[in-house]
């Protein structure tokens, strides 16, 4: 095996990764378009109503309410859907801290139901099994672009009277069993923030097939007024979230490039499956197979029993950026993040207890990133990255 790039060898990957966002003249001109027309805020409605309308298209969705940021989006789902300070909204840990700082934000209570080992989605048993009097919502999270299991949480919260959020933060254009994530749910929130598959450097959608809930989602976004009412009709407290006419433009234009971009990842997603599945010790993270499609805004694979291997995940890392792999260690389980878990002991005045072993060794021991950017390069990339693993966890063995 050949010399480790971080001890003085060649690195297996010497050119950059396609560099994000990618962008040209559409983007450009339609900012030029906007400072040009006058209309810059979002109650100048001129792009807005357009993006509205492409992306709830492209979802299969009736209703779109454009926000500041995916995490708000959710918070305002939450809201929308009746969840109020003090009630407990079911999610899973293995995601980004915005999925729990949503709720913590207005005072709602994350309860985390542990992931699957397999999908490291969250697991429909665990959800049913954390349901109390005290349950008022459950947000799923369809994790790196691959969809959670919608059929059985939708019966699970149908069956309890719960309203099911999506939060599609990574998975703009995936589908379940052939329908667009996003409106299977109550809600679907998304994300545009600067490392997502469609960004205009931050903002946020929510979806949602219900005319009451788009109404209530919209009233909260927009400091309390009534969607076709008076200017200085405000019949609850609510936020100005909107997004500017900038943000709509420049997504607009990102939209045009979407598809193209989706199938590259997808095909060199295809890719590494097949070939790093074949090194022993390293093994790509499923999906169901309802998943139609799949957005790839994380490729993701696991080092399998590292530490009974001796393998440190970060040592690991180490050594596969060294090789030229801009490779990511993950999250922290938010059952062991300190922000959340010591908001959580302020609010309810308990110690939080809750274990969820198979988030936690997935984020401490074993799982392993590849942002999306790196699914954007040439086939023949890929064959170089199963090349630089291999290298890497041979290096273990000596």
């Amino acid at each position: 095996m050949k010399e480790l790039a971080i001890n003085g060898g060649n690195p297996v990957f010497t050119k950059p990764f396609p560099t994000w966002p990618i962008y040209g003249e559409e983007e450009e001109k339609a900012v030029i378009d906007v400072v040009r027309s006058g209309k810059w805020g979002g109650t100048n409605r001129r792009l807005l109503p357009e993006l509205e309308m492409k992306f709830s298209q492209m979802h299969e969705a009736d209703f779109a309410i454009p926000v500041t940021n995916g995490t708000l989006g959710i918070t305002v789902a939450l809201q929308a859907s009746g969840v109020e300070p003090g009630d407990e909204v079911i999610m899973p840990p293995y995601t980004f801290i915005a999925t729990a700082s949503s709720a913590l934000l207005f005072g709602a209570i994350p309860v985390f139901a542990d992931v699957e080992e397999d999908t490291l989605l969250m697991d429909p048993d665990k959800v049913e099994a954390a349901i109390t009097e005290k349950t008022k919502a459950i947000v799923t999270v369809h994790l790196a672009g691959a969809s959670s299991d919608l059929t059985r949480l939708k019966q699970i919260a149908n069956n309890y009277g719960l309203p099911l959020i999506e939060d599609a933060a990574q998975a703009i254009g995936t589908e379940w069993k052939n329908k667009k994530v996003g409106a299977i749910g109550d809600f679907g929130t998304f994300s545009f923030q600067s490392g997502k598959n469609v960004t205009s450097g931050e903002g946020g959608m929510i979806l949602t097939n219900d005319e009451e809930l788009a109404d209530t989602a919209w009233s909260i976004t927009n400091v309390g007024r009534i969607r076709k009412g008076k200017w200085y009709q405000h019949e609850r407290v609510g936020w100005n979230l909107r997004m500017t006419e900038f943000q709509a433009a420049i997504l607009l234009a990102q939209l045009g490039r979407y598809k193209g971009q989706l199938e590259k990842r997808q095909n060199n997603a295809r890719l590494l499956d097949q070939s790093i599945n074949e090194i022993e010790g390293i093994k790509s993270i499923e999906s169901y197979k309802e998943t139609s499609a799949h957005s790839y805004h994380l490729y993701m694979f696991r080092i399998t029993d590292a530490k009974e291997r001796g393998i440190d995940k970060t040592e690991f890392s180490k050594r596969l950026t060294g090789e030229g792999i801009p490779v990511q260690n993950g999250y922290v389980s938010l059952n062991q993040n300190m922000a959340i878990v010591n908001e959580i002991e302020k609010r309810t005045g308990r110690k939080y207890l809750n274990h969820c072993p198979i988030s936690e060794k997935a984020a401490n021991e074993e799982v392993l990133w590849l942002p999306q950017n790196v699914l954007l390069a040439e086939e023949e990339d890929m064959t170089k990255i199963k090349f630089a693993i291999d290298k890497v966890i041979h290096s273990f063995q000596r």
